[in-house]
């Protein structure tokens, strides 16, 4: 399966939601945005929403700092 994310081509062996894509990513679930196709995807849904080839991602991340 083909995705893009953050305007990067990745390329994965097997189908994957949107959860294990973070997980993948090394990124908590609770401290990004996920753009899915231009649409913003709610968290707590991020495990029902299955990716598909060609899908086009932006995930944003939350940066703490003062």
């Amino acid at each position: 399966m083909n995705l893009t994310v953050n305007g990067q081509r990745k390329n994965f062996s097997a189908p994957l939601n949107v959860e294990q894509l973070l997980t993948f990513l090394k990124l908590k679930h609770d401290q990004v945005v996920v753009e899915l196709n231009r649409e913003i995807l709610i968290a707590d849904k991020y495990v029902d929403i299955q990716l598909n080839d060609d899908d086009t991602l932006e995930v944003i991340q939350f940066v703490g700092g003062g």
